[in-house]
């Protein structure tokens, strides 16, 4: 091992998008800093490939057949301590992949972006000594991604950075950085998609985001009701789900100001052009909303985490909670026309966006783990 190449194994899960957007943030980041030998890999799908999409499929239709039960789920064991049963049997899974992963990539830090914490098993097990970090991608905290073998956390807010401390967690081994994203996000200039070149610039622009698989429900209604107002202009973003794109391409393509994308990586483009957002909250897009500073509009969230950001967010003024087309639209009517309170949003937004996030997260590994000083502080096993 080259001295000053150190290796960084960025571990991240399926489930949705937003595990793999921040760790192709952090590549992203750790190549702009000169550290080019980062490896991601996603440890269910290369372990237990049956049982990685038995389990996304349930994951996906919780969001349509039983949100309820999923919510129940995640919030009775939110509170769960790391060494329960059913932790350590979850934190089993993907082991003998993962050990042969470490001895193949050779490692010198371990990044989790999904809260899959084999490692500390795999570490007490073997011997070795690695660095672990966890990067919590919701603004909510679950059991799961507290191990008092992580070496340290980095997390969206002081708040949560409190929740983790309160768990036991030591505060000067967590970091309130922010959710990572790509580097598109927080640019003041970006080229707009030529699909959006006839923009009316009298409309309000109202961007609908179903989700990377387009489970967000009620999604035509909604683009319908605003439509039929004519202060608005709706793009609406449906993910890979193929079958949403089709039908609303089908039933709404005859109104003029209705601009429909699959699956795009032009979300940054899409959220600077607009003045404001419905969508589920998932961490990762709801950070890219705070950064693009979008006010939010979160639809009939799903109990579990994103119900948990949702309210999170509602708290701190900042989203509005809707679970019928008519509340949604008059939520959003009520807040445009509302300057002082559009301003007051706005100050909210400021104060709790971070657009550095994957930098910031960079930066202080680089100077807890990758440089002269951390070896001679005992924080790392190799010499520069």
């Amino acid at each position: 091992m080259s001295s000053n190449s150190p290796k960084v194994l960025i571990m991240y899960a399926s489930y949705g998008d937003g595990h793999y957007q921040a760790s192709k943030a952090l590549e992203a980041s750790f190549h702009h800093s000169g550290i080019t030998d980062v490896v991601l890999l996603d440890l269910m799908a290369e372990a237990h490939p049956f049982l990685n999409e038995m389990t996304k499929f349930v994951y996906l239709q919780s969001f349509k057949t039983m949100p309820i039960l999923y919510g129940w789920v995640y919030n009775a064991t939110k509170d769960m301590q790391p060494d329960t049963s059913i932790l350590s049997v979850l934190n089993s899974l993907g082991m003998r992949k993962l050990e042969q992963a470490i001895s193949s990539i050779e490692p010198d830090l371990i990044i989790h972006t999904f809260p899959q914490l084999a490692m500390p098993k795999l570490l007490k097990r073997t011997g070795l000594t690695l660095p672990l970090v966890n990067i919590i991608t919701d603004f909510d905290l679950h059991s799961r991604w507290v191990h008092p073998d992580v070496d340290r956390y980095y997390v969206a807010t002081e708040d949560l950075k409190e929740e983790v401390v309160k768990r036991g967690i030591p505060a000067n081994r967590v970091l309130a950085s922010g959710i990572p994203l790509k580097p598109d996000f927080g640019q003041s200039s970006r080229a707009e998609p030529e699909q959006l070149s006839q923009l009316d610039p009298s409309k309000r622009t109202v961007l609908l985001m179903a989700g990377a698989f387009g489970v967000m429900q009620g999604i035509r209604d909604i683009c319908e009701t605003l439509l039929l107002n004519e202060s608005y202009q709706v793009i609406a973003v449906c993910g890979r789900n193929k079958e949403l794109h089709r039908k609303l391409k089908q039933e709404l393509s005859h109104y003029q100001h209705f601009h429909l994308f699959g699956y795009t990586s032009e979300i940054a483009q899409l959220m600077q052009l607009s003045n404001c957002i419905v969508t589920k909250p998932g961490g990762i897009t709801l950070s890219e909303s705070l950064v693009s500073r979008l006010p939010i509009f979160l639809y009939r969230p799903v109990p579990g985490q994103e119900l948990n950001n949702a309210l999170y967010l509602e708290r701190k003024g900042i989203a509005s909670i809707a679970n019928d087309p008519g509340t949604l639209v008059s939520q959003i009517d009520s807040l445009l026309m509302d300057e002082e309170r559009l301003s007051r949003i706005y100050k909210e937004i400021d104060d709790l966006r971070k657009p550095a996030a994957a930098e910031i997260i960079v930066k202080d590994i680089i100077e807890q783990w990758f440089t002269p000083a951390s070896v001679l502080d005992g924080n790392h096993s190799f010499v520069l």
